[in-house]
């Protein structure tokens, strides 16, 4: 089938076109981004619209549908983006039923968890499953739950917010929680984590390379600790032990819950698998329940880059044949 993705994000709004088989999607043509900040909701839906049109121009055949994924809370039956905290000013928008008047086709809007679970399910890592978890480990930390062969979205999209699960009374902050499991394993929750080491390091007067001084604290990032662990910095390397080790205490909570076949992690689990893994796995291998963990695989994710295109495109064909 041909179908048309629509990616919403806090930085840049995006369409594409695309032909979605049984084993690949296969991108045919991408419309210029938008970037998020610079115009009102109003103004970048009309824009999608137009992009959208051009999309169905370049279609061998007339596009069944129209996949969204975006960033909840949302309200998928109703097809309303409900102030997302990385959208300011999208409040309460009715985006299917405005780009379904805009262009006559049915419109899907799903949370992009949700979206890049069905995509990692379909068409990556978590292909061959009936029960899977994606789990995105980026800006944010969220989880898009495959169960029974179906994605599972709760009873008001809300199902996989995992990072408002605290694991410990003291640590990072994220999804509002000290010490949440998004505190410990999202980009945010790595750069706070980062900055509390290195200011110990600092006081000792042993301060790390890639933080030589107190004016690099507030600018660190999860990517220079990243960075600066695969090169074998030992105080980066110790952040992404305890990330680690936090990743491993909330997954043994979800395998022992949902005895999932498989859990795929993506984004900064990807790129940091060698640095943050060893730790998680010592951790599952303790806390989760034996039979349970056998049964399951955790594994990075497959599609990167493209993920948000494939993702919103998965979405169209996954409703459009009738599985909501």
């Amino acid at each position: 089938m041909y179908a048309i993705g629509i990616d919403i994000g806090g930085t840049k709004c995006a369409a594409c076109l695309g032909e979605v088989t049984e084993d690949r999607v296969h991108i045919l043509y991408k419309c210029k981004p938008h970037p998020t900040a610079s115009f009102s909701p109003e103004e970048i839906l009309v824009r999608l619209a137009e992009d959208i049109r051009s999309c169905r121009t370049q279609s061998p055949l007339p596009p069944e549908g129209i996949g969204i994924s975006c960033g909840g809370p949302l309200d998928s039956k109703s097809g309303r983006i409900l102030s997302p905290p990385n959208l300011p000013g999208w409040d309460n928008i009715p985006i299917t039923g405005y780009f379904q008047e805009q262009t006559g086709l049915t419109v899907f809007l799903c949370n992009d968890a949700n979206a890049c679970a069905l995509a990692e399910w379909r068409f990556g890592a978590g292909r061959g499953c009936s029960s899977m978890l994606f789990l995105t480990f980026g800006t944010g930390l969220g989880a898009g739950l495959i169960l029974g062969g179906r994605l599972y979205p709760g009873a008001c999209d809300m199902a996989g917010e995992l990072g408002h699960i605290r694991l410990s009374d003291y640590g990072p902050s994220g999804y509002g929680k000290l010490g949440s499991f998004e505190g410990f394993c999202s980009g945010g929750g790595i750069a706070q984590l980062a900055q509390a080491i290195c200011r110990r390091e600092l006081q000792r007067g042993a301060p790390p390379a890639f933080c030589p001084n107190g004016s690099f604290l507030e600018h660190l990032t999860a990517a220079q600790v990243g960075d600066a662990a695969r090169q074998g910095d030992p105080i980066a390397q110790e952040i992404l032990e305890i990330v680690g080790r936090q990743l491993g205490k909330g997954l043994s909570i979800l395998i022992d819950l949902l005895n999932p076949e498989r859990i795929v992690i993506g984004s900064i689990f990807a790129r940091c698998y060698n640095e943050i893994w060893p730790a998680a796995e010592h951790m599952i291998q303790r806390e989760a329940l034996p039979a349970a963990w056998a049964a399951c695989q955790v594994v990075p994710c497959e599609l990167s880059e493209s993920v948000g295109d494939v993702a919103a495109l998965t979405v169209a064909s996954y409703y459009c044949n009738g599985k909501e």
